[in-house]
């Protein structure tokens, strides 16, 4: 199968949703104080600063460790974080539904505390499925955002042959991509997503080992943020993950 050279995500910057579902969580409140659909929900100040610190490293990148193409989620927060990050670098960038973030159906917008309230029997459904399979009513399951993340490795492993890829998006395809590339299995995934919280634009990477296959090179790493001055974040998207 044909490879790329190198392939990296980058987690959106913090967003306003980031920050209200942090508010909602800590507070105990069932609903997220939103005021914009998931794919309008803009970056905060400190958002846009993570941008552009990134985009400060990917400029000092040397020649042949630059991207040669960057692919986006649509959803504005990703869309910011690329337009931020990549602004004065020449990196073409398109757009790809397949890198949207994971649909929560019925779910959309409460918190964890608020789906047991609100829709007990899903709280006990997802717990009995488990969080690899279960799909809210209207959403989409893990697998399902896998099996979307699967055809759109295969297209750029075709458009892409031997490229240098950067990919914008969101908490839950850093995960996915890494149980993708690197053939982890159900229980290994699902002990990173409990053990690691994606940092807002931290990247994670592969690259071609001597064998031509992607091996791991970085995972949910911000020193890049640290040297450039901006602020880390590690706040989950709005995600309401039942127990």
């Amino acid at each position: 199968m044909a490879e790329l050279a190198s392939l990296w995500i980058v987690r959106h910057g913090e967003s306003t949703a980031n920050v209200a579902a942090t508010a909602a969580e800590t507070s105990g409140a069932e609903l997220i104080d939103l005021t914009h659909r998931d794919a309008d929900v803009p970056l905060s100040p400190t958002g846009e600063e993570q941008a552009r610190a990134t985009g400060r490293w990917l400029a000092g990148l040397p020649e042949g460790r630059r991207p040669d193409v960057a692919v986006v989620s649509p959803y504005l927060r990703a869309v910011r974080t690329a337009e931020l990050a990549l602004a004065g670098t020449g990196v073409p960038m398109s757009r790809d539904e397949r890198l949207r973030d994971r649909e929560l159906g019925i779910l959309d917008g409460l918190t964890g505390h608020g789906v047991r309230k609100r829709y007990p029997e899903e709280a006990q459904r997802r717990a009995r499925l488990g969080k690899f399979y279960y799909r809210p009513p209207g959403g989409e399951s893990w697998t399902d955002v896998a099996l979307r993340l699967r055809a759109l490795l295969g297209d750029l492993r075709r458009d892409h042959e031997g490229g240098r890829v950067l990919l914008f998006g969101h908490d839950a395809l850093v995960f996915l991509l890494r149980y993708l590339v690197e053939g982890l299995t159900e229980e290994e995934l699902m002990a990173l997503t409990r053990e690691q919280v994606i940092a807002n634009c931290s990247v994670t990477g592969w690259r071609a080992d001597r064998a031509g296959r992607l091996a791991p090179e970085v995972f949910n790493d911000v020193a890049h943020l640290h040297r450039q001055g901006a602020q880390p974040t590690r706040e989950d998207e709005v995600h309401a993950e039942p127990v």
